[in-house]
């Protein structure tokens, strides 16, 4: 699942390879519990893989809650990954012209004229290697 930016993506994995997505542009508040509803209802969760941060806080939040919350209830493991396994290593917006980039395996942040897609994607195939039991909301830049 990705909730770092509009819009939500979620994608259902069988063996590994995506059989089901799920693209939502409705605040991420509003469109996990419709989603999750129809997902419990049709398929058996036996774990969730999810983009931890950075980008919205609240996405971050509202999602790490929601998940946590399912994964406490119904005894579902979690995994968490960073965004930047979804779009390609690209800069993801913090604030304004202000973006999160990956460098030597460090998130941090850069201000640049440069206005960047923010493009994510679910991928065909799940590789859980590149996953952490660590699901702690990865925030980067201090609360305003």
């Amino acid at each position: 699942m990705i909730a770092l930016s509009s819009p939500l993506l979620v994608g259902i994995y069988r063996d590994n390879e995506l059989i089901k997505s799920y693209v939502k542009n409705e605040q991420t508040s509003d469109a996990l519990p419709l989603v999750f509803d129809d997902i419990i209802q049709n398929y058996q969760i036996n774990s969730i893989y999810f983009a931890n941060g950075p980008g919205s806080f609240m996405a971050i939040k509202v999602t790490y809650i929601f998940l946590k919350t399912l994964s406490i209830t119904l005894g579902i493991e979690m995994f968490a990954s960073d965004g930047f396994l979804f779009n390609d290593n690209c800069p993801i917006r913090a604030l304004k012209r202000v973006y999160f980039v990956k460098k030597d395996g460090k998130i941090l942040t850069k201000t640049t004229k440069e206005e960047y897609k923010q493009t994510f994607s679910l991928p065909n195939f799940l590789e859980k290697e590149s996953f952490s039991k660590n699901c702690d909301p990865l925030y980067i830049l201090p609360a305003v």
